[in-house]
């Protein structure tokens, strides 16, 4: 590798790493990984427990229990999986 490209990719590097890094507590982290599975839940288990609303609706923080019941309600026994985990 040419030598100015390696110190570009480092220069750009050590930007990048001193800009993404972010302190969060533990409770903030959770929650957003709360977030994520229950947005990937309601994708994956759309057309069986969420065919009645919009496949694009954006689930928030707030959205959580509610996808957590939903799943309960009128999944199987993977969706009622994926609802433990939500609830915990």
């Amino acid at each position: 590798m040419d030598a100015g490209v390696r110190a570009y990719l480092a220069r750009i590097g050590r930007r990048g790493g001193r800009k993404s890094r972010r302190v969060l507590d533990p409770a903030t982290a959770q929650a957003m990984v709360k977030v994520r599975e229950a947005r990937r839940a309601y994708r994956r288990f759309h057309t069986e427990c969420f065919w009645s609303c919009d496949p694009a609706y954006r689930i928030g923080s707030a959205d959580v229990p509610w996808v957590a019941l939903q799943l309960k309600r009128y999944g199987g026994r993977a969706a009622w999986d994926v609802a433990a985990k939500l609830c915990h």
